[in-house]
């Protein structure tokens, strides 16, 4: 182990930030990450090693105890629930002899969730030593319980086990659009840096992540930074459930996504870029490589790109199963080899990024949309959407629908015309934007997807009207509290607080004084959260309990009250002490107590 790791290192040129790569390869050789392994990472590092334990405990994908030779996990996603995840589980505990959660005694298998594989399209999915596999059955629970008992290694397994579709269903002027390596680049320096800038100013295009920032003021001001270091980052970490666009751009349309991090670098001036990869698409790992490698071949990365004095390269960067690490500062610290905890903000990421130098973070889709803004220039795409909100939007849609999969839109779409698109009927309603983004009942099907109505990153949910609402918004309170980083009291107690709060209503233990302390939970958590995660984790009740206040009081336990008693003057006086109550003390005070 210690040649091992020392040439592991070494092939790292002993960078800490590196770690994440490093962490990597040990747990896969050695199904866990050793204590004697972080004492010797740390003196090669350089770096304490109760750092490298905090990594290491932090994401999901590492353990400091063994897992299996085969580690099992399968999607606790809501589309997964929805297709059957909970019988699929029943019989990989019968099949391979190993209760959830744990490690069979021989040492071969563990089986454990997964919060999203981001197959939602595809599911129930899991990942087996890392390696997605979709569309689990019967029959494909069988064969695989069957090869790992037969402890047949991973790349003797038959190749259809790991095949995971595209499902593009509906494309637009995006998908639609066939860039040849380097064509748009060769547009932008025939045209001009600063004139492509512009473009893209002209174009409207705002960041596709959900917070539509305008992407060339972004740009704009990071090139103005007096520091000369400057990076590109490209943000592929869509941990939100019901989002998986991303997979499928990376996988079909790479180059445009690379042409759009390029003309970012010769924009803002930077020679560094990074591709950070959510960890569940480890299969699309290889391939990204082969591409950069490819361009370098090409002359389209490297040095002297096409002969215009333009240095820059890509390097991937793994996650290893952490949602908080889609919020930029947080993935920022990742991408450092630490733990993905948010920053506070200000200062920015364009004027302190990554190694605090100035950096531009924007997703998948905008780089693709950047290169081909730089194709076409600035009124092909402003010409498309509203007022507000030019160009298209890319869905992934999923859940009870005919066709799930990738959908590309004009901003301005109703909600009722992409259902029709679909094949969804009997509508109950729908989640937009994932767990963090609103739930819209079948009233509002005329609403519009656009950043002045519904915005969305991308995730498109449906439900019918056989689902549970009180079900649906259980899964997602339960996300929310089992991905909070813990950094702050309000997000780390706050979320824990409001699974068993909700827990309680619907187990049908709860009262009307419940519903008020939970109402006033989610009012604590929104406002005092550090950053995003703990900001939204209160939005699926939120939204859902202002729509269907009958379903929550339903749930209540039947009490009787004395003649006379005045039960909403009893609870209008619940509501005004809680709000007497200062949210930050409140939590950091007595939340320790209450977990």
């Amino acid at each position: 182990m210690q040649v091992f790791i020392e040439n592991l290192a070494a092939n790292h040129n002993y960078q800490s930030t590196r770690l994440m790569l490093i962490l990597r390869a040990i747990q896969a050789r050695y199904y866990c990450i050793p204590e004697a392994a972080i004492e010797q990472l740390s003196g090669l590092l350089n770096i304490p090693s109760t750092q490298i334990k905090g990594v290491v405990e932090f994401y999901s994908f590492f353990h400091l105890n063994p897992r299996g030779q085969y580690d099992v996990l399968i999607s606790d996603s809501i589309t997964d629930a929805m297709l059957g995840k909970a019988q699929i589980m029943e019989q990989l505990v019968d099949k391979l002899q190993v209760a959830v959660g744990d490690v069979r005694a021989d040492g071969v298998v563990s089986l454990d969730n997964a919060s999203c594989t981001g197959l939602c399209d595809q599911g129930p999915a899991g990942l087996i030593n890392g390696m997605a596999i979709a569309h689990l059955d019967d029959a494909r629970i069988a064969q695989i319980a069957d090869l790992i008992n037969q402890q047949k290694p991973l790349a003797d397994w038959p190749v259809e086990l790991f095949h995971v579709d595209d499902n593009l269903i509906k494309s637009d002027m995006l998908l639609n659009q066939a860039i040849i390596p380097g064509a748009a680049l060769e547009a932008t320096f025939k045209r001009g840096i600063k004139s492509t800038l512009a473009e893209i100013d002209s174009s409207g295009l705002r960041g596709r992540g959900g917070a539509g920032f305008k992407t060339a003021m972004k740009w704009q001001f990071c090139s103005e930074e007096a520091e000369t270091v400057r990076y590109v980052v490209c943000n592929a970490d869509e941990g939100e459930p019901g989002t998986f666009k991303d997979r499928v751009l990376l996988n079909s349309y790479t180059h445009h996504v690379v042409e759009g991090m390029t003309i970012c670098a010769a924009v803002i001036g930077a020679s560094q870029g990074f591709l950070y990869l959510r960890g569940e698409y480890l299969f699309l790992y290889d391939k990204l490589l082969a591409i950069l490698e490819e361009r370098r071949q090409s002359g389209l990365l490297g040095n002297n790109i096409q002969g215009q004095g333009l240095n820059f390269d890509i390097e991937i960067c793994l996650g290893a199963g952490a949602y908080i690490c889609g919020e930029e500062s947080a993935l920022i610290e990742s991408l450092e080899g630490k733990m993905g905890v948010p920053r506070n903000r200000p200062p920015y990421p364009v004027s302190q990024g990554y190694l605090n130098k100035p950096t531009v973070v924007n997703n998948v889709e905008t780089f693709l949309a950047a290169s081909c803004i730089a194709l076409n220039g600035g009124r092909w795409f402003a010409d498309i959407g509203t007022e507000k909100s030019n160009g298209t939007k890319i869905l992934s849609i999923s859940g009870d629908c005919q066709q799930p999969g990738i959908y590309e839109y004009p901003f301005g779409t109703t909600i009722q015309t992409i259902l029709n698109d679909c094949g969804a009927s009997d509508v109950l309603g729908v989640q937009i934007g994932g767990p963090s983004g609103t739930f819209i009942s079948n009233q509002e099907f005329e609403r519009k997807l656009a950043f002045e109505d519904l915005a969305t990153g991308g995730s498109f949910i449906i439900f019918n009207n056989s689902r549970n609402i009180l079900d649906i918004v259980n899964n997602f309170t339960h996300f929310f509290a089992h991905e909070s980083c813990g950094f702050c009291s309000p997000c780390r107690v706050g979320t824990s607080l409001l699974k068993k709060q909700l827990d309680k209503i619907i187990e049908g233990h709860g009262s009307a004084g419940d519903v008020v302390a939970l109402e006033e939970l989610c009012r604590l958590v929104k406002s005092y959260s550090h950053c995003g995660l703990g900001q939204t984790a209160a939005n699926p009740i939120i939204t859902t309990l202002d729509r269907y206040p009958e379903l929550y009081q339903s749930q209540l336990k039947k009490i009787s009250y004395e003649p006379g008693f005045d039960l909403d003057g009893a609870l209008e006086t619940a509501r005004r002490m809680a709000k007497r109550n200062d949210a930050a003390a409140h939590l950091t005070q007595t939340g320790e107590e209450h977990e």
